[in-house]
């Protein structure tokens, strides 16, 4: 897959020491992935939650931080939505941010 883009990752490990080793390690499995469709997510992330419009929310660091991208299945592509806190992803709505 290719991850756009590692910017807002940085950004937040930045913030959030602790996160990044779990982030990085996230990237890089994405980045070597071949999703097709949702089913191919969940066979690796069992935790993930698969929204609607294409969007998928991976729990971080132990379900400490929150992850959402918009994967485009056809192309191989994830963009990087929204990366934060429990409380942070509380005051979004994952399926449109």
């Amino acid at each position: 897959m290719r991850v756009i883009s590692i910017k807002k990752l940085r950004a937040f490990w930045g913030r959030f020491p602790d996160s990044e080793e779990a982030l990085k390690t996230w990237y890089a499995e994405a980045e070597a992935a071949s999703w097709g469709d949702p089913t191919d997510v969940k066979a690796k992330y069992r935790s993930a939650s698969i929204l609607k419009g294409s969007r998928v929310v991976f729990n971080i660091c132990g379900n400490k931080y929150r992850l959402v991208v918009h994967v485009l299945y056809p192309f191989f592509t994830v963009y990087i939505r929204f990366v934060g806190t429990h409380k942070e992803y509380d005051a979004i709505d994952a399926e449109v941010v």
